[in-house]
């Protein structure tokens, strides 16, 4: 969970995410909609895919980014359940 807090609390992070909202993309299509450095996407990329984030997969020469929605869907879950106090829950939370 850490991962994933340091992974959205960089803007640029959160423009990625954003762009793969859309549709997915190659890094070279991420890196184009920024005035930074083909590393410094790159760096980014990495610790989207950390946190799980966002998926990679060869497509020819290039690597595709897609959203992984199941993390949001984790991450709204516990959201909810931190709200709710009166919703279970699940075995190992809250220890």
């Amino acid at each position: 969970m850490n991962l994933l807090f340091k992974a959205l609390a960089d803007p640029t992070r959160r423009q990625i995410l954003e762009q793969l909202r859309i549709k997915d993309r190659s890094a070279g299509e991420i890196a184009n909609a920024f005035d930074i450095t083909k590393p410094s996407v790159s760096h980014h990329l990495a610790l989207l895919k950390q946190a799980q984030l966002v998926m990679a997969h060869r497509k020819g020469q290039s690597i595709i980014y897609s959203l992984n929605t199941t993390v949001f869907q984790d991450l709204l879950t516990w959201i909810y359940t931190i709200k709710d106090p009166h919703s279970p829950k699940k075995d190992g939370e809250g220890e």
